[in-house]
């Protein structure tokens, strides 16, 4: 254990994380022995896998990492509890949707009572009928290293930039072998059945934390989800990728610490849901209070603080998979990952649900069209392999691949016809916000979100932000809006060089700062987006690109 302020802290942690990951490979020969124990005891039996991480339970370890529920050995599992409480969860959603009984009145409904017992009921119903056994993954291979990384977070009524990258170990892609069985005295195979129809409706919809963003969803032969999603997108991400986590390098005894890192490509749906949240936080507190905006963030999409909030958005991602690694020479290929992102609805959303799939919809669509996601979002993938050093590809661009397009949109589109569908998707985005959160809404009446100077501006869309559709000539690799920002004419002289603007193209040394300058590339023309676009030397970029439309504000 080392002091909060101990210089290697958060290396140290991921070594530790590491090493605890290598001797999971140890475990496979204990793990047999539990998952046979388990069907040898259980009437009835069978296996659920992850489509992607699972993270049940667990509690704090060396340095405070989070862990996932290990036994008494050492044993990742899930604990018989959990399964129980998600099978009598999902049966008591049903009672609800059979009946219209409240929660409450569910929870004591005789069918609830028969099959899980209560303290309340008649002595033969008050033990529940069913035994639940603890559940052991069939490898040890499961046990990975994971990050989370809360980006943003609130200070003085705005968003703040504050990266805080928190490694943990979760569950990767596991294979569950479940068992049931009655209580002694207890013949009923039909109440088996029942709990394992309930069981496994429940562990399809998601166990354990963060349920909504991909984790912990569970299905038995690969069964498709109960909650059918009422988005679809098949998109390809080129570029830097998104990362789980970065595994620490060697220990540099001449330099006193750790070598750079290697970062780990992933296909993550929480990068899909946070980045979607970003651009709703960016729209809404251009037009919505700090208060509201900050509510209704938390609803759609989930919160710890001010009210806990599970979320009424659930994201997940089928069938990621990296076709390409990341460049490691420069006369390697660009990295790129492809998947199905699917959007659907929590047991928290609201029953008329109309006006929040059209405000996400649209929300969906702008997150497409104005950037990427991952490691450099904010710039389109260009190549650097004409260059002398690494990376040789830089930036990230998304792409829908979806055919047809899930909004039905055509292809093709001139700049102007663009232009035309962006402001109808921002006004419908709009309209939805007004209705779901009951304020009245004139989108040409934007707020003005603090001082904007030189070195001070937002990532909000309010009376500062501009965005623009643009073109021109390529060059360096480089679309035009792009290769405009990293000219020479944007530069300042530092001992005898030309380096970017922090306050343009964003800095990583001393205070980190992030671009207030986002471009997204189509085939004929780029989408900027600036924050404090009306003070220099963002207002100077703007009047330096040709060509342009303006799609925000809108008129």
């Amino acid at each position: 254990m080392r002091p909060a302020d101990y210089q290697y802290k958060d290396p140290t942690k991921v070594q530790i994380l590491q090493k605890a990951m290598e001797s999971a490979k140890n475990y496979d020969t204990r793990l047999k022995r539990c998952v046979a124990r388990t069907k040898k005891m259980a009437s009835l039996s069978f296996e659920v896998t992850a489509p992607w991480r699972i993270r049940v339970g667990g509690h704090r370890g060396p340095e405070s990492i989070l862990l996932p529920a290990f036994d008494s050995l050492g044993m990742p599992y899930i604990p018989s509890a959990s399964l129980r409480g998600v099978a009598r969860a999902q049966a008591i959603r049903e009672v609800m949707e059979n009946t219209g009984k409240s929660w409450q009145k569910a929870v004591t409904d005789p069918l609830i009572v028969k099959h899980f017992g209560s303290l309340d009921a008649d002595q033969k119903d008050q033990a529940g009928k069913v035994v639940f056994f603890d559940a052991y993954p069939t490898s040890g291979q499961c046990l990975t290293m994971d990050m989370a990384n809360n980006i943003w977070s609130w200070k003085d009524d705005v968003p703040d930039y504050s990266p805080n990258p928190n490694p943990f170990l979760s569950l990767k892609e596991p294979t569950f072998v479940i068992g049931l069985g009655l209580i002694t005295g207890c013949q009923d195979q039909n109440l088996l059945n029942q709990v394992k129809q309930w069981l496994v409706a429940g562990l399809a919809n998601g166990a354990g934390s963060q349920v909504n963003t991909g984790y912990g969803q569970l299905l038995e032969n690969r069964q498709k989800p109960l909650i059918q999603p009422f988005l679809e997108v098949e998109f390809a991400l080129e570029g830097q990728l998104i990362h789980s986590y970065q595994k620490a390098g060697r220990w540099n005894e001449q330099k006193n610490r750790f070598d750079n890192g290697i970062n780990q490509a992933e296909v993550r749906p929480t990068a899909f849901k946070s980045m979607l949240r970003y651009w709703f936080r960016v729209f809404a507190l251009g037009v919505l209070s700090a208060n509201d905006a900050q509510t209704w963030e938390g609803k759609i999409f989930g919160a710890i603080n001010p009210t806990p909030s599970l979320g009424f958005l659930t994201i997940r991602i089928l069938e990621g998979r990296i076709l390409q690694k990341e460049a490691k020479d420069k006369k390697d290929k660009v990295g790129e990952m492809t998947g199905v992102m699917t959007l659907s609805f929590s047991s928290e959303a609201p029953q008329n649900r109309e006006d929040l799939q059209t405000l996400l919809k649209n929300l969906t669509w702008l997150m497409f069209n104005l950037g990427g996601i991952g490691q450099g979002a904010r710039r389109p993938c260009y190549s650097r392999q004409s260059r002398p050093y690494a990376p040789w590809w830089r930036g990230s661009s998304l792409y829908v691949e979806s055919d047809p397009d899930p909004w039905g949109d055509s292809e093709d589109l001139t700049a102007q016809e663009f232009a035309r569908l962006f402001k109808r998707r921002l006004r419908e985005f709009y309209g939805a916000l007004g209705i779901i959160s009951g304020r009245s809404i004139l989108h040409h009446q934007l707020r003005n979100v603090g001082a904007v100077n030189e070195s001070n501006w937002h990532d909000v869309a309010d009376q500062n932000c501009r965005i623009i559709i643009t073109s021109g000539q390529e060059r360096f690799s480089k679309p035009y809006a792009l290769a405009q920002l990293h000219s020479d004419q944007f530069k300042l002289e530092r001992r005898g060089e030309r380096n970017y603007n922090g306050n343009l193209c964003g800095q990583v040394h001393g205070k980190v700062k992030p671009s207030p300058v986002w471009i997204s590339h189509q085939e004929d023309f780029q989408i900027v987006t600036i924050f404090g676009a009306v003070a220099s030397p963002r207002k100077d970029y703007l009047d330096s690109l040709q060509n342009k439309i303006q799609v925000f504000p809108l008129p």
